[in-house]
């Protein structure tokens, strides 16, 4: 597809929910490997006997921050897919809003659902703004609610 014809189909669902992810189950060994990377090993995450007399939810729980970087697989963006046909590569460009309204919990279920607010043309490009919200199975509040700004390359 042209960029002019994506342009067009994302201006139509602005204001759409465009993808409810599969549900993904967060394990400790992905919550280990984060911390790995990131040298934060505070034992709330990685310390699953600690946590379990000590934190208030009763066991380990993802870092916030973790929970925010499985936007690009919840919202279908890495997938070998492209959910904009056309587009060369998708860039995370920014976050204009960013809240971890509930843990998640080590052993939950988390999905994302992403709705299109904004399209607008970006050089050569689009800029795409997405709320991600990642949802915790049987949970009442969100892990995660992040107004996310993607640069799709054509």
């Amino acid at each position: 597809m042209s960029k002019e014809q994506v342009l067009k189909e994302l201006q139509a669902a602005v204001g759409s929910e465009t993808r409810v992810s599969d549900w993904l189950e967060l394990t400790q060994e992905r919550v280990n490997a984060f911390a790995d990377a990131t040298g934060d090993h505070q034992w709330i995450h990685c310390d699953p006997e600690r946590a379990a007399r000590e934190s208030p939810s009763g066991g380990t729980i993802a870092h916030g921050y973790l929970t925010l970087s499985l936007y690009p697989w919840l919202a279908g963006l890495v997938d070998g897919r492209s959910r904009f046909p056309g587009v060369r590569s998708a860039i995370n460009y920014g976050i204009n809003r960013l809240r971890f309204p509930a843990t998640l919990p080590v052993g939950a279920r988390v999905r994302g659902r992403i709705t299109l607010k904004a399209v607008e043309e970006a050089g050569e490009g689009l800029q795409i703004t997405e709320q991600y919200t990642a949802e915790i199975e049987g949970g009442g509040k969100p892990a995660c609610v992040a107004e996310v700004v993607i640069r799709l390359n054509f």
